[in-house]
């Protein structure tokens, strides 16, 4: 089957941010892509997606893909980042969608539905980055904002490199994409985000009445599986699903997709029959 693609660009704030939409119809999937990588991250789901029916899009935040990656660190938090979803709504004029973000763009996700909760149909959270992760997250990430911002010189070698290898297959041509990329803003992308808040505090969550998915797997410090059942905890309607692993959607992906379709569809049904089929 055949499916529908056109990219397109709005403007928050002065930045330009970049996105590519799949299908058409009334029922919109926005997906949100982890942190350093690019909206590719999500293609194949959103083909998948949009060949069920669904108008899927999928964003690349600011500092992230071909989206502005303006140098200054003030210009990135998980606020900022669920203000441009909002944002991207608004410039679509979609009063509602489901939000779909992995790793970054589950706390993302979170961030837009505490922002506003009217425009959210449901979400799909995989891999949250929560309390669990905090030591882990710091122990990974510091070392690498280092990198970028004072190894720039051998990470621009690295970039040159990167950018002559040839077309690979989708899953690794899109994690060589974040390597293709100027280090410069990703080292801005990383400190503000590490001196700000990573999600929603605990009490808010807990007053989030959005229809969710959490998606999580074990033996991966940065995304615990303790993180996915805290928080399928804390949010009154949500349940949780166990990936087999952290590639599981990207390599083998017809189970979790055929989950997340299903609570899609679930989503979009008269609201006191999806709460009851959640």
């Amino acid at each position: 089957m055949s499916v529908a693609e056109r990219s397109g660009r709005f403007s928050h704030e002065g930045r330009s941010l970049y996105y590519t939409e799949y299908g058409e119809g009334p029922r919109t999937t926005v997906l949100l892509h982890g942190l350093l990588l690019s909206r590719r991250m999500h293609e194949p789901l959103a083909r998948s997606l949009a060949e069920s029916g669904n108008r899927v899009i999928a964003l690349d935040l600011l500092g992230h893909g071909s989206s502005d990656r303006p140098l200054d660190a003030a210009c990135y938090s998980m606020t900022v980042f669920g203000q441009q979803t909002i944002a991207l709504l608004d410039h679509l004029g979609i009063e509602e969608a489901v939000v779909m973000g992995t790793s970054l763009g589950a706390n993302t996700a979170l961030e837009a539905a505490a922002l506003a909760p009217e425009r959210l149909r449901g979400m799909v959270i995989e891999m949250p980055v929560l309390d669990g992760a905090l030591l882990a997250c710091a122990l990974a990430f510091t070392p690498l904002m280092v990198a970028l911002s004072f190894g720039e010189p051998l990470m621009r070698v690295v970039q040159f490199g990167a950018r002559r290898v040839p077309a690979l297959p989708w899953a690794a041509d899109f994690l060589l994409d974040t390597v293709r990329q100027d280090p410069a803003p990703g080292a801005a992308v990383l400190q503000g985000l590490f001196f700000g808040r990573i999600a929603p505090h605990r009490s808010e969550r807990r007053t989030l009445q959005t229809e969710t998915l959490v998606i999580g797997h074990r033996r991966d410090p940065l995304h615990p599986l303790s993180d996915a059942g805290m928080l399928a905890e804390e949010l009154p309607h949500a349940r949780l699903l166990e990936a087999g692993s952290i590639i599981e959607l990207r390599v083998a992906p017809k189970r979790l997709t055929g989950e997340i379709a299903a609570f899609i569809d679930a989503c979009w049904r008269p609201r006191r029959a999806a709460r009851r089929a959640s």
